[in-house]
């Protein structure tokens, strides 16, 4: 099938390539424009989708607007049959979804309607969701609200940090989208509606999130340090009155009377801290300011902390 992709990070790589390991004709990439990075921000920085396309040769293109005809233009001279975009970062209007024959679907990385927007993995992560996923649907006019034309979930880790379940899904999406495909080639898919009733949202990330609110139960507040990593990361002033950066902690299974934001003990092992709902919560890996993140021994090292 000759085929438009669309995407950005790392995420839809594994889609990307899925789709031509399968045989198809991927006539162009869009994605975002290359990023300034480095400490004068003069240099700039390729999207992981755009390094893929070029490596197997692949068109790309970057437009900064979708909807001052320029796109419309170029995806009418590739001329796909169907468009597929993975984590594009930019919402498609009507003119170019309605091109291409076959439509536009789209690889989201939660069991829709659950967790519509720019960030589901964290949001279940920090919401502790027992089961998560990936859905491939039919792109409408509204954000993720399409049709669900495939889902599939794999076993989940309470214990897993963000960023392996990341990948898990990255991997998992493209090995779906690739069924899909087939069977949209075969006249085989199904195309199901959404539950409106059931809809819940993940909106973007930011810093407003990070501090950790010792009063909360001692899971929670795991899920929020795992959902969080690595960035906007978790941040707590509990320690020697300085805002740290939490990155990793594990629940002892412990259980304490201390009040909610008690160090208990800080050795080898972590910094023991007591939740709100009478359990305790291990700090092992943080980040001081100006510093690089750490063991919490080691950070314990230039910082003791009297218990």
């Amino acid at each position: 099938m000759r085929i438009v992709f669309m995407g950005t990070p790392d995420f839809a790589v594994p889609s990307l390539e899925g789709l031509i390991q399968a045989g198809h004709t991927v006539c162009g990439v869009f994605c975002q424009p290359d990023k300034p990075v480095g400490r004068h921000q003069n240099k700039l920085q390729a999207p992981p989708v755009k390094q893929a396309a070029l490596e197997h040769g692949i068109p790309v293109f970057q437009p900064t607007k979708l909807r001052d005809g320029t796109a419309l233009a170029q995806l009418k001279d590739l001329d796909p049959e169907l468009i597929v975009v993975a984590a594009y970062g930019r919402i498609l209007p009507d003119d170019i979804l309605n091109l291409p024959p076959m439509g536009c679907i789209n690889v989201h990385s939660s069991l829709l309607p659950k967790y519509r927007g720019a960030a589901p993995i964290n949001w279940a992560v920090i919401n502790g969701e027992t089961e998560t996923g990936v859905t491939i649907m039919y792109m409408a006019t509204e954000l993720d609200a399409g049709d669900i034309i495939a889902q599939a979930s794999p076993p989940t880790d309470p214990a897993e940090p963000v960023e392996t379940l990341h990948d898990r899904l990255a991997q998992m999406g493209g090995e779906l989208l690739v069924k899909t495909v087939a069977g949209l080639a075969a006249g085989a898919a199904k195309r199901t509606p959404q539950d409106e009733s059931q809809v819940t949202f993940a909106p973007l990330l930011s810093r407003a999130l990070s501090p950790i609110d010792w009063t909360k139960p001692a899971k929670a507040i795991h899920d929020q340090v795992r959902g969080l990593t690595p960035w906007p990361a978790t941040s707590t002033d509990i320690l020697n009155g300085e805002a740290v950066k939490v990155f990793a902690v594990q629940e002892t299974g412990e259980s304490t009377q201390k009040a909610p934001g008690t160090v208990l003990a800080a050795g080898k092992e972590g910094i023991d801290v007591s939740c709100g709902d009478g359990k305790v919560i291990r700090i092992t890996e943080l980040q001081a300011p100006g510093s690089r993140r750490m063991a919490a021994a080691d950070y314990l090292r230039g910082h003791p902390i009297p218990v």
